[in-house]
């Protein structure tokens, strides 16, 4: 475990530049994850060659259309990162043909379709469009448990509620090992979904303005 005294811990704006090292950091902390696991067959054959490909395409994508990404770094190194869909720009990803195609040559017809599937699953949960989405959120397994995750959400969630048109942030996880974690962020659950043999668990966390209006 990487000790975190004595580091140097901020917050900032990614951009395209940090596309490699937001891509080597997701595939840590994704491709242990139940959900990804079933989407792209971790009993199968090459499973680390599509979840690799499925974590490059969806980087790109993000980067490509210049959405937002705030990046956690301790001492200059990248050990968290949140990608960040704004209100009514969270179906560009999965609705670009250069994204699909991608995809289809590199994870496969299959993977594809469950990936679209379980994408298309947590959107009807979604209580309408003013909401900021995670679509993609990790900490290096080598730094977790020492509160950093909890320092990314904080920003993300005040850099989301700078947005008056927002009214708070969705994020979603198969592991139960993070359900009582983001409780205690203040996220309260608005949906399950079925992924095959996992529950998808979608959370919606309000901005502040909304709290205010609705306990005035």
């Amino acid at each position: 475990m990487t000790q975190a005294s004595n580091a140097t811990c901020q917050i900032q704006m990614l951009d395209s530049g940090y596309s490699k090292e937001a891509r080597a950091l997701l595939y840590q902390a994704y491709r242990q994850e139940p959900t990804f696991q079933y989407l792209f067959e971790a009993s199968r054959p090459g499973y680390e060659r599509r979840m690799r490909a499925t974590i490059r395409a969806l980087v790109k994508q993000h980067f490509f259309q210049d959405l937002p990404a705030l990046g956690l770094l301790v001492d200059d190194r990248l050990v968290g990162i949140a990608l960040i869909a704004p209100p009514l720009r969270r179906l560009g990803i999965t609705e670009s043909w250069a994204w699909q195609l991608r995809m289809l040559l590199t994870a496969g017809l299959r993977g594809t379709r469950r990936y679209l599937n379980y994408h298309n699953a947590v959107l009807a949960c979604i209580p309408g469009d003013a909401v900021h989405m995670l679509p993609l959120l990790g900490i290096h397994p080598q730094f977790q448990g020492l509160h950093y995750g909890e320092q990314l959400l904080e920003a993300v969630h005040n850099w989301c509620a700078a947005d008056e048109h927002s009214e708070g942030v969705v994020l979603d996880t198969g592991n139960e090992h993070y359900l009582e974690f983001y409780k205690r962020q203040g996220y309260v659950q608005i949906g399950e979904v079925a992924i095959g043999p996992v529950v998808e668990h979608v959370f919606f966390h309000a901005n502040p303005q909304v709290l205010h209006t609705a306990t005035a």
